[in-house]
Order: structure tokens, then sequence, then C-alpha cells
């Protein structure tokens, strides 16, 4: 038997959520459920659809990237805070949600995840944000290419992989930012990097990739958000025998 106490400490500590206090994401515990957690539900974001699932799959808990929890966003409980939070309470379902923290982690954080589906070797962080290093960057054991390398991310996430600049260069170390990580371009440049991946860039940064120079492949948000989610599930799972479920709904971004 799990109960919400020890599933709640046990994330909290293990993805050192205490260690990263400006995130804007209310990163934890949002929404208090069932004391004994039966049925656990993984997914990349919270929404009512996400929510309508759990209440079919009878589980007690729900494990998110991107909760519903940011800022003081809750503090009136109307409109689409109350489409949202009405199956949870209605149904017992407890809501965790983590957002930098499980970016950053050098284990199960995307980006390690993310880093070990390509064998990158000398893993180390980079590029702070919100008083964090959030990226991971490495060597590769052998030269690729940006084409070979986003081709692996395509069949072990399902994602359309797109490259900014030269796809067939040779490559050897490479920095990864999952999400909108495109503030670590310049970071990835600063440490002479040769290829940089991360989940999506914006219009403005076009032209920053060309004139810097470095190759640069977006996975897709949500795709390259998977990886962390999905450790995260494997751990519990082991941890506490738990019965756990991941529930994928891309939204093609």
């Amino acid at each position: 038997m799990t109960t919400l106490i020890e599933l709640d400490a046990y994330i909290y500590e293990t993805l050192r959520i205490g260690d990263v206090p400006k995130d804007y994401s209310n990163n934890g515990l949002q929404v208090e459920g069932n004391t004994i957690i039966k049925k656990a539900i993984f997914s990349v974001d919270a929404s009512v659809e996400l929510f309508d699932k759990a209440v079919e799959e009878n589980a007690d808990f729900i494990f998110v990237h991107h909760g519903i929890s940011w800022g003081d966003n809750l503090k009136r409980i109307t409109k689409q805070n109350a489409l949202r939070l009405r199956p949870l309470i209605k149904n017992d379902i407890s809501l965790y949600g983590v957002h930098l923290p499980l970016d950053a982690h050098p284990v199960y954080g995307h980006n390690a995840q993310l880093a070990n589906f390509i064998g990158l070797e000398n893993q180390q962080l980079f590029s702070p944000y919100s008083g964090v290093n959030i990226g991971v960057y490495g060597e590769l054991a052998e030269e690729s290419t940006p084409k070979a390398i986003a081709e692996i991310f395509d069949l072990k996430l399902d994602s359309e992989h797109k490259i900014f600049g030269d796809s067939e260069r040779k490559i050897k170390t490479v920095g990864i930012i999952s999400g909108a990580g495109a503030s670590g371009i310049e970071d990835a440049v600063e440490l002479g990097l040769d290829c940089f991946i991360t989940g999506e860039i914006k219009h403005e940064v076009f032209h920053t990739i060309k004139e810097l120079d470095i190759p640069v492949i977006t996975l897709g948000h949500y795709c390259s958000e998977k990886p962390g989610v999905w450790a995260m599930m494997e751990l519990l799972s082991e941890k506490f025998n738990l019965d756990c479920t991941f529930i994928d709904i891309p939204t093609g971004l």
C-alpha cells in the first residue's frame, strides 16, 4: 500500500524540488485527493481531457510536467480553473506537477534522458535559468550529423524533427534543453558545442542560429518533455510497486 504522504515526500526529495525556488510553477502536490494511492497516471500536460481519462482508469494520482498551479492563477476557482478542478475533487484524485526540477534533474530529467537516448558521454549541466542549470551537454561516442541524431529521437519519441542549419555537418559535442529552451543556444555556442537540441524555437531565434552558425534540432515541445515523465513513472512503479499508466495526449507542437 502506498500513501499520498509517502509518494509526495519521495518525489519532492528525489527531484530536489526545494532547490528550484524561482520556478513560476508551484511544484509538488497541487491538488490533494485520496490518501491511499493504488493507481497512478503520468502525462506531460494537465488538462480536462487527461483528468477525464484518469477517472476512466480509476486513478488516485496524476503526475505531470505542466500542472495547473502557476504563480497565483488559482486565486479564483472560476471558469477554466473550476472546469479543471471539478473532476479531480469530485473523484478524489491528487495532482502532482513538476516543471523545472524535471527539466534539470541529472538522472531523471528530460534533458538527461534525451542525452541518454543518443549515448552522450561525460554529461554535464549548463545554461542557468531561474537560478538552476537546466541543460545537459556531452560528447557523442563517435562523430555523427544532426540529421542522424534527429532520426534517433524520432524513433524514440515519435517526434517529427526540424533542423535549422547544416543537417549534414559533422558533430561531436551536443547540448540539450527540452521544451522552449532556445535561451540556451548562446550558452551552447559559448561552450564551443557543435549542435544544440531543444523542443521548439520562436521566430526571432531564426537569425540568431544562422549568425552563430550552430545546427539546431527541434523535436517539438511536447515530445521533448515526455522522457522525464517516463523515467519517473518507471522509478515510482518499481519503488512502490505501483500500478502506473502513461497517457499520451500529443499537442503536435
